[in-house]
């Protein structure tokens, strides 16, 4: 029996072109104006020595601006980087440069589990920072009050089963109670090792399901 239902982002409750046209792009342009105007603050300076312990020349703060900067260009998860990025899309959102997008399936279908006492959490590769202002700042109002918690890479990878694993432990539910969500193979293999239920999102393209996963194009059609 379901109980729990952890979702992806990216691919899944969310187009991938906001984050890869939108969000990504907005970080890249911010990030340098943004390290230097706020790097005397505590949570931005401790984020910065995490990432300079990643690089070649830690004391060197515009070298690790470029780094960063490749980073976002090779879509690297990179844990530090990912916290940071969070804090610039904030100013975004607070000043309406974009909001949030969900998909309408997916915003009714969750409201609609929320409803029926099914616990929802969030796994994704953005920090749980980041998580949160989108699911806060959404056309559909704020998503926030719809989950139980939230997960990323702080937990480890995504295509990692201890990582699901660790999930299952800390929410406190077993896993085959657990449905995950997911538009990345990989990641649906490691939870299923996990012993997670899984579904496969696809938003675009021919609806096939060449492995052990359900595959759906829209939260509408995933059976729990």
């Amino acid at each position: 029996m379901i109980t729990t239902i952890v979702t992806d982002i990216e691919g899944t409750t969310s187009s991938l072109s906001f984050v890869k046209e939108v969000l990504f792009p907005y970080a890249r342009v911010h990030i340098a104006e943004f390290i230097r105007n706020h790097s005397h603050e505590p949570e931005v300076s401790e984020l910065l020595q995490d990432a300079a312990k990643l690089t070649d020349d830690p004391t060197n703060t515009e070298a690790l601006i470029e780094q960063m900067i490749q980073w976002i260009d090779q879509d690297q998860k990179v844990t530090p980087l990912k916290s940071l990025q969070g804090l610039i899309w904030e100013n975004g959102y607070r000043q309406g440069d974009f909001k949030g997008h969900i998909y309408a399936d997916a915003a009714q279908a969750m409201q609609e589990w929320h409803n029926q006492g099914i616990k929802l959490y969030v796994y994704s590769s953005g920090s749980v920072y980041a998580q949160k202002l989108l699911f806060k700042h959404t056309e559909f109002g704020d998503l926030t009050t719809l989950f139980s918690g939230y997960f990323d890479t702080h937990i480890g990878g995504k295509k990692e089963t201890a990582s699901y694993s660790a999930i299952a432990e800390q929410i406190e539910t077993e896993p085959e109670n657990i449905l995950f969500l997911s538009d990345i193979t990989e990641e649906l293999d490691a939870a299923l090792k996990a012993g997670f239920k899984t579904c496969r999102l696809v938003r675009e393209g021919k609806v096939d399901s060449p492995n052990d996963h359900d595959t759906v194009s829209n939260f509408f059609d995933i059976k729990l």
